[in-house]
């Protein structure tokens, strides 16, 4: 069930239609609403999926280290159990379907990454596989600056070592 914002009227439509990334106009100034979440922003579902695969794409590909510490396939990249399993909880996170929710439970973010070392160095590789991510999605804008800021905080939350 989704609650609504503070001060919205209105609770999110079911049936909102994914809005593309080249919205015409300047978009430099959009705060995510009810309406308009990053979801619809990135392209609904196959959008959100896609950042995720880019993300893992380029974990793979810059960030051994990080990489390493996913479950990996036969080719040593990391696996597609765990970028489904991210695509699902991405979806939720950025005011889409609560998928992974329904299939996992709450996401409990600190409790499943709790066995692994996060310090700065991993807390920092994570965000630059994001951004690389959203480079070769071409997420730009306010909801580029949006996702920019969210991201770095929920990585920060995950530090669980110091330095």
């Amino acid at each position: 069930m989704r609650t609504r914002a503070p001060g919205l009227k209105t609770a999110m439509s079911a049936d909102l239609k994914p809005i593309g990334l080249n919205i015409p106009g300047n978009d430099d100034a959009w705060v995510p609403t009810m309406e308009d979440m990053p979801f619809h922003r990135l392209g609904g579902e196959e959008g959100v999926r896609a950042l995720a695969n880019a993300f893992y794409d380029a974990m793979d590909a810059h960030e051994p280290a990080l990489a390493r510490l996913h479950e990996l396939d036969e080719q040593g990249r990391v696996s597609q159990g765990m970028r489904e399993r991210f695509g699902l909880f991405l979806i939720g996170w950025l005011g889409g379907p609560q998928h992974y929710m329904e299939k996992h439970g709450h996401p409990r973010l600190r409790m499943r990454h709790g066995h692994f070392p996060v310090d700065l160095a991993m807390r920092d590789a994570w965000v630059r596989s994001m951004q690389r991510a959203m480079d070769a999605r071409g997420v730009k804008g306010g909801v580029r600056r949006f996702l920019d800021n969210r991201f770095a905080e929920v990585a920060d939350f995950l530090r669980n070592v110091e330095g």
